[in-house]
């Protein structure tokens, strides 16, 4: 496909699922290719938690300094030119240092926290940081309810998402993902909003069982996206996250890490599904049916990547949209 003038997009309103490195990334690319105000990225707030007093909210805060571009480009998460000062006097002092927290990304904490605390909602607060770091593609959070995801071991430890992940380094074999938290969680006005006027629902590359189902399980949201046009884009590579722990989640939970058990999760959810050109052959004799497959290459390596990734999937949006125009 040929790319689009950004004038294809200028009327198409978009609501981005989001989470994790991937699905920044992607959302970057979206970003370069709308006028802000038809982006909303409604982002899993699952790995949020408190340490040393403060609100942290990893996928949040990936997402702003993603956007903001502000991100560490070889980590791919954090701020570029961090230190890390304050960490290395927290180990002097015998104090938890698993998680890190460089010295400039504390002042994010800090004054999240601080908004908390005088009383605005986690929404209220991420779009005063997205102003305040010149972002006006509008950030939200999947609810201002606290929603942690617990992942459930098979030696019988239940771990908050960020301990598994960051403490434990995702060793600990998966039994189970405890998403109770988010399915008792109620969806902002702001999210129901965003979604009841996209015209397209796009879930980024993000891992389907952590970063997008948290989403989708808060009251009403999926039946939300059901309603739009949905185009997936698979966070595999032949059979491997290209960051985090997907893939192994995927086996430990008897469940081939492949793009084609992508797809299969979000079966009938999903309107077109892009897939990395590797793993073409793989998802050819799917039985899923009136769904658009299309391969390109999905490895976003820097800014150009993502904007033809972007573009890739805005227009696969579209050619869906006119599909359901014909139907109607």
């Amino acid at each position: 496909m040929k790319p689009y003038s950004r004038l294809a997009y200028q009327t198409i309103k978009v609501a981005a699922l989001a989470g994790g490195v991937g699905g920044a990334k992607l959302v970057v690319g979206l970003a370069n290719c709308l006028p802000p105000e038809n982006l909303s990225v409604i982002v899993n707030t699952g790995d949020d938690f408190t340490h040393f007093g403060l609100r942290i909210c990893p996928d949040l805060d990936s997402v702003m300094y993603a956007l903001g571009d502000l991100q560490d480009p070889t980590r791919g998460w954090g701020l570029a030119g961090d230190t890390n000062q304050v960490l290395q006097a927290l180990r002097t002092l015998g104090a938890p240092d698993w998680f890190q927290l460089g010295d400039k990304d504390l002042a994010t904490h800090l004054e999240r926290t601080r908004c908390l605390a005088e009383g605005l909602s986690l929404t209220e607060t991420t779009l005063h940081l997205c102003a305040r770091l010149g972002i006006r593609a509008s950030v939200l959070p999947m609810s201002d309810d606290p929603a942690p995801t617990f992942i459930l071991t098979r030696d019988g430890r239940k771990l908050a998402f960020q301990e598994y992940f960051v403490r434990e380094h995702f060793e600990p074999e998966v039994a189970e993902i405890d998403l109770e938290a988010a399915g008792r969680a109620k969806p902002t006005r702001k999210v129901m909003d965003a979604l009841m006027e996209a015209d397209l629902v796009v879930l980024c590359p993000s891992n389907p069982w952590v970063s997008i189902d948290p989403i989708l399980r808060v009251a009403g949201l999926r039946d939300l996206v059901q309603e739009k046009p949905v185009v997936a884009v698979s966070p595999l590579i032949q059979g491997k996250a290209v960051k985090g722990p997907a893939a192994k989640m995927f086996a430990e939970l008897g469940i081939e890490p492949a793009a084609l058990q992508v797809l299969a999760h979000y079966g009938n959810l999903v309107s077109a599904f892009v897939l990395d050109e590797l793993d073409a052959l793989s998802v050819q004799n799917s039985e899923l049916k009136d769904i658009i497959l299309y391969s390109t290459n999905t490895l976003m390596q820097c800014a150009q990547h993502k904007f033809r990734l972007a573009d890739e999937v805005l227009r696969l949006g579209l050619l869906v949209l006119n599909q359901s125009e014909k139907h109607d």
